[in-house]
């Protein structure tokens, strides 16, 4: 039995966990085949072992969100709160806020507006070829009168026969214009009646979906360790002032905590794992174990585990404080960042590497060129000057500085060298993460070469093309890339001693010099 409780977002699945895990999957695979088939679309499922009053062991299981359109089965844990009775609040007000989604979808598709739509083209059409007929006949009598003017001998009577010609027609132009343009006005604004009808039920169904979410969050009513008692609302308001993301407090860690604490049973250590496809923009592969999910669960979690002792997430403490130079000159710095430690400073108070390097030359205007994730180790290149870090910036912006990263893979890869091409954009709901995003996302190439292999990993080097977040973490993770996780990736693999990713060349034209300068940093890594 471990000593205390496990961090739910940093933990390395142990011995207890593992043979719940196993019974589980055993059910899993053995239920009946609609739950299987639903399953196997993927879901994340969770495990916590407990202890009763008798000092005897046990495990709770959970699922997140639902199954078949139901949270209830015999298995798993309950939700927090149900609120899928068909005659209950939630589903008669969903109910309305489905027929408001029908009569817009009704009226954005009806033949009324369509005709609307068509009427006010054919009218605009209409107006432009009428105004456009109109000036061509008034420039050709412009043209007439021109060359009657330049014949001479006008008589007075004929001069004035020619300018009030001349002032009927752009009396007539303006009179013509003024009444297609009345025209088209009338045919905007019946078609803009209608659609601002659409867009007060739009409104009305947004009011009703906030309203509606607002209730369904105060509904969820968490119990602690200590046995407070706070809905999900407060909770999240009082964490960081925000409102909850959409589904906060249906993840399996939160009903798991709940079950427990309500049946008088002691947390001991707890796991989640994926269990069928992987979805198409998160990383997450079948058995795997993963941390909860920042985004929904933190809020609820530090509420949860109040009063419970359970270990610091390492990934916000401090591991390192020391930085070596591997070059420097009169215009640039280049250090050996360690993993675990932060480029720049964060939210916490945790000591940067442009920290330490400002500390190391107070007497030099310091700039730091890029960045490398906290939990990867490598080189770090820093300007002595404003002029020195736009020149080394634009040469990153325009994918000119070349990398070169080493990594060990948790496991084995099938091609040699390649690319791979990936966009990427933050998982709004769980930051850091980052998902695979082929609509919002930013490009995101990456280059491979594998180096070595043993039984079970693969020694790899990587090119990024271009810059982006955990770029070359999803594009190992992910089943469209590598689908083989970095070693020691906690985010999108399995945690290790570290994350094995080392950024250990870079190439680029230096500032002062206007020559290539490749800097390595090839020993300063276990592997």
């Amino acid at each position: 039995k471990p000593l205390c409780f496990n961090n739910p977002f940093y933990y390395e699945a142990d011995s207890l966990c593992r043979e719940a895990f196993e019974r589980v999957v055993s059910y899993i695979e053995s239920a009946d085949e609609q739950f299987v088939a639903e399953a196997r679309k993927g879901k994340m499922f969770g495990v916590l072992v407990v202890e009763n009053q008798e000092k005897n062991l046990g495990f709770l299981a959970a699922y997140s969100g639902q199954i078949n359109s139901t949270f209830e089965t015999d298995y798993f844990v309950p939700a927090i709160f149900d609120y899928l009775d068909e005659d209950g609040y939630f589903k008669v007000h969903e109910r309305e806020i489905s027929d408001i989604n029908r009569e817009i979808s009704q009226k954005m598709d009806s033949l009324e507006r369509k005709t609307l739509q068509l009427k006010f083209r054919m009218i605009e059409k209409t107006a432009e070829e009428t105004l456009k007929s109109v000036k061509s006949e008034f420039a050709e009598a412009k043209q007439r009168r021109d060359e009657i003017r330049k014949q001479g001998n006008l008589t007075p009577e004929t001069e004035q026969k020619l300018i009030r010609e001349s002032q009927h027609q752009k009396a007539e132009l303006n009179r013509i214009k003024q009444k297609l343009k009345a025209s088209i006005a009338q045919a905007d604004s019946e078609l803009k009646a209608w659609d601002n009808n659409i867009q007060d039920l739009r409104n009305l169904r947004k009011q009703k979906s906030d309203e509606l979410q607002r209730w369904l969050f105060s509904q969820f009513v968490i119990v602690n360790y200590l046995g407070e008692r706070k809905n999900v609302l407060d909770i999240f308001s009082d964490f960081n002032g925000t409102i909850p993301p959409s589904g906060s407090g249906e993840c399996c860690a939160p009903k798991l905590l709940q079950h427990a604490f309500l049946n008088g049973l002691k947390p001991i250590s707890m796991a989640e794992f994926w269990y069928g496809e992987s979805p198409r923009q998160e990383i997450r592969h079948h058995l795997n174990f993963y941390p909860a999910c920042n985004g929904k669960c933190k809020p609820i979690l530090n509420f949860m585990l109040r009063g419970l002792s359970y270990p610091a997430n390492p990934l916000e403490i401090t591991q390192k404080d020391g930085l070596e130079t591997i070059y420097e000159d009169d215009a640039i710095i280049a250090v050996s960042k360690p993993e675990g430690m932060l480029s720049v400073p964060g939210k916490s108070d945790l000591k940067s590497a442009y920290d330490i390097v400002k500390e190391q030359h107070q007497d030099d205007e310091i700039w730091i060129c890029h960045r490398l994730d906290m939990a990867t180790s490598g080189i770090l290149i820093f300007a002595k000057s404003k002029f020195c870090y736009e020149y080394i910036r634009g040469q990153f912006e325009s994918h000119t500085v070349k990398k070169r990263y080493v990594a060990i893979l948790d496991g084995k890869i099938t091609e040699k060298k390649g690319k791979i091409s990936l966009p990427l954009s933050p998982d709004l709901d769980d930051r850091p993460r980052q998902i695979v995003d082929r609509e919002n996302g930013k490009f995101a190439i990456t280059e491979f070469e594998v180096v070595s292999e043993s039984a079970n990993e693969t020694k790899i080097y990587l090119y990024p093309h271009t810059g982006r977040t955990h770029q070359l973490r999803v594009h190992c993770a992910h089943y469209e890339g590598l689908n083989t996780p970095i070693k020691g990736d906690g985010l999108y693999g399995r945690k290790s001693d570290r994350l094995y990713l080392h950024a250990e060349r870079i190439t680029f034209v230096h500032p002062r010099t206007g020559k290539k300068i490749t800097l390595e940093d090839a020993h300063n890594h276990k592997w």
